[in-house]
């Protein structure tokens, strides 16, 4: 029998206390002398067959701390069963006292999830922006440019070089004298005429080259944005031959429009589609963030810790390991508390609200999911034969049941957006580079 005290030092910091007396100890004191005398060698014995006497009055400090390092951590564990605790983090073992049948007593300090306090549910509760994207003729205009040039056909050129022109060369770089610097040569690239780096002054010595022609232009070498010479050599010169935008082009990229002007609406309504989409995004990330600063919960430190030491090994796993990882951390650190939080908050409020996903919710789901995807319809069914892919399904579902039950309470600014807009500031992010 185990004496459990429960010491609460914050809101997710916790102290425990643990008595074991020793009549509930001594079968299991003496099964880890048995395994311990399996360890010794002592001349004139057997090994594993050593009397409990000699065992006791040779080793009997060294039994005692075996005793505590191989079954400290059972009782603890016990403890954590008997009181219903579920810790976040490895507790932090002290102040352990024993001695040959005397009680084992000892603490230990773990963090558990935090208790979330949740608001009185009231209309109002918190401001939020819901955003509408307007998207306009230039939208549809780019995207029929965008299926243009996807089936454009690329031809080599003989009259000369101009913008938006593909040249294949080489390059050589050489010193300020001209003269080729041994190992510094890259073979067989392509070259767009008129992008960066190859605008500018470097587009005007690039227009009008052909086959073997050469040209020496300055390009940035490094991040710092140091110029390096080169010696560039054409191999050869291609340009995209562009279709017209027709009805013929759209018997290609989309069979099923009637016409060029039946496409030109599909496109639309894609495009809208899509805005809609992005738009439901934001506004469901704007509703969390807005919940996370109204209730604004503490994170554990242990929480926070193995949230970013589980991005900084997604990134390694993606190829991204000659980040510094405590720059990263540091970069990372707001994200990790903000989706801790609301984790936090998300498991009270299925707690306080009952939410759930029925199993006849689920396979309606599935079943939509199909009749929106008919051509794959078998590979949608294939898919959701996968538990974990079900269990992903789910927990969509859940979050939007909780986010429907969360905009009840919101006080919702709708903020119209218009593409154009859109369009000019990614403009002018390139040009600030």
């Amino acid at each position: 029998m185990m004496n459990i005290k429960i010491k609460k030092i914050d809101s997710f910091n916790r102290q425990m206390s643990l008595k074991i007396l020793w009549k509930d100890l001594e079968s299991d004191f003496y099964v880890s002398m048995k395994q311990f005398s399996k360890k010794i060698k002592l001349p004139g014995f057997r090994t594993g067959k050593i009397p409990r006497k000699v065992l006791m009055s040779k080793f009997l400090t060294s039994i005692e701390a075996d005793f505590i390092e191989s079954s400290i951590n059972k009782y603890y564990l016990n403890a954590l069963k008997e009181e219903q605790i579920y810790p976040i983090n490895k507790g932090s073992i002290s102040d352990v006292k024993f001695k040959f049948e005397n009680d084992l007593e000892f603490k230990v300090e773990f963090e558990i999830e935090p208790e979330i306090k949740l608001p009185k549910w009231k209309k109002n509760l918190f401001s939020v922006e819901k955003p509408t994207y307007l998207s306009d003729e230039e939208d549809v205009k780019m995207a029929l440019e965008e299926a243009q040039r996807n089936n454009a056909e690329i031809k080599s050129i003989d009259d000369g070089s101009k913008k938006d022109d593909f040249i294949i060369c080489d390059l050589q770089e050489v010193d300020s004298s001209g003269v080729p610097i041994i190992g510094k040569k890259l073979e067989t690239r392509y070259v767009r005429i008129g992008q960066p780096p190859f605008d500018g002054n470097n587009q005007k010595k690039l227009t009008g080259l052909k086959q073997n022609d050469k040209v020496v232009i300055d390009v940035p070498i490094n991040e710092s944005g140091d110029l390096g010479r080169f010696e560039l050599v054409v191999k050869n010169v291609e340009r995209q031959i562009l279709p017209k935008i027709d009805n013929n082009l759209v018997k290609i990229v989309d069979p099923d429009s009637k016409s060029l002007s039946d496409y030109k609406k599909r496109i639309k309504f894609r495009i809208d589609e899509s805005y809609q989409k992005k738009a439901d995004e934001i506004f469901e990330n704007n509703i969390i963030d807005a919940l996370v600063k109204k209730i604004d919960p503490i994170c554990p430190l242990s929480m926070v810790d193995s949230y970013l030491s589980n991005i900084l090994e997604d990134l390694e796993k993606n190829g991204n390991n000659q980040l510094d990882p405590e720059k990263a951390k540091q970069t990372y650190k707001p994200i990790a508390e903000k989706n801790i939080k609301w984790y936090l908050i998300r498991n009270a409020l299925l707690k306080e609200q009952s939410f759930k996903i029925e199993s006849k919710e689920l396979e309606s789901e599935i079943k939509k999911l199909k009749s929106q995807n008919k051509s794959q319809a078998s590979d949608v069914e294939t898919h959701f034969q996968k538990n974990e892919n079900k269990n992903r399904l789910q927990d969509s579902m859940l979050e939007k049941k909780i986010i429907d039950f969360l905009i009840q309470y919101a006080n919702v600014k709708d903020v119209k957006i218009l593409t154009k807009d859109l369009r000019k500031n990614a403009t002018q992010r390139v040009q600030n580079g």
